[in-house]
């Protein structure tokens, strides 16, 4: 999606679910995907936690006014995409206005800085490095998305054994020590839980990206 036009990149059957304004769920699903995703990198970017926060209800606002005239095309680009454009714009945004505000006690040019100077210095202003720690995170984002849902459809057990050994790296032996269980079950548990978090992800490629 580009500033100037009215398409929006992305799977056909989630724009067409989300331009109907009363499908709360797909709307709800959709912002519980992403909200972290844009936060997070906000944050890393030196936004302040209310910063961060306006900024992802603008990006999500922008998408909204996309929808009630979008023109699906993937020959544009993908979502994943528009959102990395959109975020980094704002972040810019966002860090050219405190610049200009001489009392902004967290970033703003020196005196002999023009406010461009400054924001140059940003994370967000290197084309590369922007795209290799977007990447990174949506990945991330994707992973921890699919994994909260994957937690609705498997036992609370399953799933605890599955974050001490997988999520938080813990060694085997040691969840089993921790837990009174067998090594088998924590194997086990790998297992099983793994294989749904691996269809929610091919689920979430399919469905939002």
């Amino acid at each position: 999606m580009k500033a100037e036009s009215p398409s929006i990149p992305t799977r056909a059957s989630l724009l067409a679910r989300l331009k109907d304004w009363d499908d709360q769920k797909s709307w709800r699903d959709f912002f519980d995907t992403y909200w972290q995703l844009i936060f997070a990198v906000a944050r890393k970017n030196g936004l302040t936690p209310t910063e961060a926060e306006d900024l992802v209800q603008d990006v999500f606002v922008e998408l909204a006014e996309k929808m009630k005239s979008f023109k699906y095309d993937p020959a544009i680009g993908t979502f994943k995409g528009w959102l990395c454009t959109r975020t980094r714009r704002r972040v810019i945004d966002r860090h050219r206005k405190r610049a200009r505000q001489p009392d902004t006690p967290n970033f703003h040019a020196s005196e002999e800085e023009s406010t461009e100077a400054a924001v140059e210095r940003l994370p967000a202003a290197d084309d590369q490095s922007w795209e290799a720690a977007w990447e990174a995170d949506w990945q991330r984002n994707l992973l921890e998305t699919a994994a909260e849902r994957a937690k609705r459809k498997v036992s609370a057990r399953q799933f605890q054994i599955f974050d001490l050994h997988v999520l938080q790296d813990k060694p085997a032996a040691e969840v089993a020590t921790c837990l009174g269980i067998s090594s088998a079950q924590v194997h086990l548990a790998k297992f099983r839980v793994r294989a749904v978090v691996q269809s929610e992800l091919r689920r979430l490629e399919k469905e939002l990206i």
